[in-house]
């Protein structure tokens, strides 16, 4: 049995734009973050991250989003991991000059669903940066991140 996977990210928002991470494998845009240490919060583990990532410091970071994402190959799972995405909007700290994780940028935020990024992010993105309230959701991909089915609660096609 494989080892559950967990991390977290946190969407960093100053006034119109939010900071950004473009990883260099796929050239795809994610909200700074990593996996949990073991014995560590998720509280705990998002500070760290972001911190080792970006520089900076988030305070009074709120968790947004609780995501599982399962790769699935010939119909079997591959692996599995659970992110938990929080938002914040008040930090402290100097902006790294380069991330150990990628390219960092602040970016628009009514242009940060169009970038390029996993359509679980797209998602993650627009709930976080629209709505208000926590989002619970599963991703089914493929091992290069065809997305095959989702499921979210709450859905936002409902009214």
């Amino acid at each position: 049995m494989k080892l559950l996977q967990r991390v977290t990210n946190c969407v960093l928002v100053n006034g119109e734009q939010a900071l950004l991470l473009q990883k260099p494998r796929r050239g795809w845009w994610v909200a700074p973050g990593g996996k949990m240490e073991s014995g560590e919060s998720i509280k705990e583990a998002v500070t760290r991250e972001f911190r080792e990532e970006t520089g900076f410091l988030v305070k009074d970071a709120k968790l947004r989003a609780v995501f599982s994402m399962v790769i699935i190959e010939d119909d079997k799972i591959q692996s599995e991991w659970m992110m938990f995405t929080f938002q914040a909007t008040q930090y402290e700290g100097e902006q790294l000059e380069e991330s150990p994780e990628g390219s960092l940028k602040w970016q628009p935020l009514d242009q940060i669903t169009s970038l390029p990024m996993a359509e679980g992010d797209k998602q993650l993105f627009h709930h976080v940066l629209e709505h208000d309230g926590l989002m619970y959701g599963t991703f089914h991909y493929t091992p290069d991140f065809k997305l095959l089915s989702y499921r979210l609660d709450p859905d936002p096609s409902d009214p």
